[in-house]
């Protein structure tokens, strides 16, 4: 947009009149100094006020690159899950091996070297464990909180139900060790964290033996289910599980 202003202006001619003696050598000058005089004038009369550029999109719709796949997907689209390595990488957790370190127990009932229980079992109250990222049916637990009861354990059993399993609860994280001393059936171990996961298995550990097993990872709980139970329903080290009743 542009504003002038109007100004009274009278041409200029030549004279040579009385009042206004002009050399005849500048005679010829004079009308264009006049019309210089009044272009300077009306120049500085008028004030211009620039337009703006016209906007020059950047591209069409069609000429946007796509994202890099690289790179962080957009806050819209969402971050996929991560896979179960992703996640836990930098923590310490002790892969499941494909096939067992211990071959399957060839046992089909308790130790027959199992001693007589001196006392009888403790009773305890009982939790779930859900398995969250396996095709496993849930456990029901008894819960082995105070130390007498996870001193105890599983000890001087001769059987456990399919889905029944024993939890025992620390309150301190650490790299928990066991021992199936006094112990009559074959077990596996779950060493789990705060959180959930699942950070080693211990797999068809034996009978009545002083050996201790662990898994050299810190864990909050250790699960004990029926040997081969994890392998049977695809329970590995990593997944997550949910503990109920602690």
């Amino acid at each position: 947009m542009s504003s002038r202003c109007a100004l009274a202006t009278r041409p200029f001619t030549s004279t040579t009149s009385a009042s206004l003696a002009i050399p005849a050598a500048l005679g010829s000058l004079v009308p264009a100094l006049g019309a210089l005089l009044f272009g300077i004038a009306l120049g500085a009369c008028e004030r211009r006020v620039d337009e703006p550029l016209p906007l020059t999109p950047s591209s069409n719709v069609g000429d946007v690159a796509p994202p890099s796949s690289t790179g962080t997907p957009p806050a819209s689209t969402g971050t996929p899950p991560a896979s179960t390595g992703e996640r836990d990488a930098g923590r310490c957790i002790q892969p499941t091996p494909s096939t067992p370190e211990r071959p399957s127990p060839k046992l089909t009932g308790p130790d027959p070297a199992c001693p007589d229980d001196p006392t009888g079992p403790f009773q305890l109250a009982t939790g779930k464990v859900t398995f969250l990222e396996a095709k496993a049916p849930d456990v029901t637990v008894e819960i082995a909180r105070r130390e007498q009861e996870r001193m105890r354990g599983l000890m001087y059993r001769t059987s456990m139900g399919e889905n029944r399993g024993m939890i025992f609860v620390f309150q301190q994280r650490n790299n928990h060790s066991f021992w199936m001393h006094n112990t009559c059936i074959p077990l596996d171990m779950l060493f789990i964290d705060s959180d959930g996961t699942i950070v080693g298995i211990e797999e068809n550990t034996p009978t009545l033996t002083d050996s201790t097993f662990d898994v050299g990872c810190p864990s909050t709980y250790v699960l004990e289910l029926n040997a081969g139970w994890a392998r049977r329903h695809g329970v590995v080290a990593g997944q997550k599980v949910r503990i109920e009743g602690i």
